[in-house]
């Protein structure tokens, strides 16, 4: 089971970092100066709309991965530690009596 997790913690900080460059290398809608004026950018390799494609593709599938292995990251430790919910072990206040009839 640790094999395990250490594995998904690996693939979860790798994902963590692509998604981070494949975010910080893209570009916004419109933000160069020919954008503001309508014109079509030139500065992309693949195109002005092939790269926009392939780069949401790729963000969106390493989002997606992203949450898979944290959520499995938590359920992982919780099953290796044997920890419990906080709420498990919260108890109850007590009942406080009702108020009486005032003056």
């Amino acid at each position: 089971m640790q094999i395990l997790f250490y594995f998904v913690l690996v693939v979860h900080i790798i994902v963590c970092l692509a998604l981070i460059f494949i975010v910080l290398i893209q570009q916004g809608r419109s933000a160069d100066l020919a954008g503001a004026f309508g014109g079509q950018g030139s500065q992309t390799a693949f195109g002005p709309r092939a790269a926009a494609n392939v780069l949401t593709r790729v963000t969106t599938w390493c989002a997606v991965i992203f949450m898979c292995t944290s959520i499995s990251l938590v359920v992982l430790y919780q099953r290796a530690s044997g920890s419990h919910s906080v709420l498990e072990e919260a108890t109850p206040a007590p009942a406080s009596a009702p108020a009486k009839p005032g003056k």
